[in-house]
């Protein structure tokens, strides 16, 4: 039994319209018109299977194949279809559409389940404008707390509860999203990185995820003529940033390990060309497979900060948004995706993700593990991005039959 190629891959196709600018990639955020759209078409295209859907309080979209036994637990595959600004068609949504197609695969078969299985859509799983990245699979395993949910709201004011409220979800009942049926959750992603490539593999089995720490941090100058304003008289924002910046990659660097660094966002204030930048505002990123690896690479890079809010004049105000601890997997289901691997005889590696996923989550309240497919060039989180479809055929089916082996397995 295979999953068809050609049909999900047309599903690629026609999902990759909904917030596609031509040459700019796709923009499909949570709770943009885009996604709002797209959500009405996964919807409608679920129900028209004659799947279950539901649509929870966080807005995560969940759609049952049901067992003949009811009283069965869940089996759940499935990812997220919202995009980073100016992104690619594969990441998250290809996850997804997976799931959809192995679901249709066991339809067009007459397959059974004993359990349960159950496609998930989880919401904002990418960093946005509210700074609650995987907000839907958090939501899910009680790491966002009512207050922080409701009080959230973006850059320009608007509150998290309507946007969710829009989206069919209902943050007053935030309370009432736990599960205790899970069995499993696997999922299916793009790699996002070249160790796939490198070894010409199409498919890796991910037995772990690092850490992720986030700041974010505002640096207070002051603002004032660019014309009249001599440098000696100068507290520019701006280029004591820049400097923290580079002290940013000269610190990860030097520890020489597989740990990552990055300051990728800045919002100048008040970003006119003849005002001298007054504050900046910025979010520093650490990711790393140890949380000692994390917290000694803060504490150098802080100690770069001071040494430069010092000499540049400046004030520097940091609050962390996101401190996620690396995961290791379910052994059982990572062993489920590698003999249902080997069974096809199809080659993989088993690897870490440097990136983080919604299975991070999922892994706290049932056994989980990932499934990656290999990224042309490594490019993701860009137009560029790119994964083929014998590769990802190779992938999806190695996954269809990892779901029938947790069935068949799992108690």
């Amino acid at each position: 039994m295979k999953i068809n190629i050609e049909r999900l891959m047309q599903e690629i196709e026609y999902y990759a319209q909904y917030g596609q600018k031509p040459g700019e990639g796709i923009t499909r955020p949570s709770f943009s018109e885009a996604d709002y759209k797209v959500r009405e078409v996964f919807i409608n295209q679920l129900e028209k299977m004659g799947l279950h859907v539901q649509v929870d309080t966080i807005a995560n979209i969940w759609a049952k194949m049901p067992s003949e036994n009811e009283n069965t637990s869940t089996i759940v595959i499935g990812s997220h279809l919202d995009t980073v600004p100016n992104g690619g068609k594969f990441d998250g949504a290809l996850g997804v559409l997976v799931a959809k197609e192995i679901v249709q695969t066991l339809l067009e078969n007459n397959i059974s389940l004993n359990h349960h299985l159950q496609i998930v859509s989880f919401t904002a799983e990418e960093p946005n404008d509210f700074n609650l990245s995987t907000m839907g699979s958090r939501a899910l395993t009680g790491k966002l707390t009512y207050s922080q949910l409701m009080n959230a709201s973006d850059s320009n004011g608007f509150q998290l509860s309507n946007a969710v409220k829009k989206a069919g979800g209902d943050l007053e009942k935030i309370s009432e999203i736990k599960r205790e049926d899970l069995a499993a959750y696997i999922e299916l992603h793009i790699e996002q990185g070249k160790r796939l490539e490198k070894q010409d593999l199409s498919v890796g089995v991910v037995n772990q995820i690092v850490g992720i720490y986030r700041d974010q941090i505002q640096v207070f100058g002051e603002a004032n003529h660019s014309g009249t304003t001599m440098m000696s008289d100068r507290m520019d924002t701006l280029t004591a940033v820049s400097e923290m910046v580079l002290a940013v990659e000269k610190v990860t660097r030097s520890f020489n390990t597989d740990a990552v660094a990055t300051v990728g966002k800045l919002n100048v204030h008040p970003n006119a060309a003849n005002i001298i930048p007054g504050r900046v505002d910025f979010i520093l990123e650490i990711r790393s497979a140890s949380r000692e690896e994390r917290k000694a690479i803060k504490e150098a890079i802080y100690k770069e900060f001071e040494r430069i809010q010092e000499a540049r004049r400046v004030k520097i105000i940091s609050k962390n948004i996101l401190d996620q601890q690396e995961c290791t997997f379910d052994s059982d289901i990572v062993q489920y995706l590698q003999h249902a691997a080997d069974s096809l005889e199809i080659p993989y590696t088993t690897f870490a993700s440097m990136a983080g996923h919604d299975a991070t989550h999922l892994a706290d309240i049932t056994k989980s593990a990932m499934i990656f497919v290999k990224s042309i060039d490594g490019k993701s989180h860009c137009p560029e991005e790119l994964s083929l479809a014998e590769d990802i055929e190779k992938a999806a089916n190695t996954m269809l039959h990892a779901v029938l082996l947790a069935d068949k397995e799992i108690d």
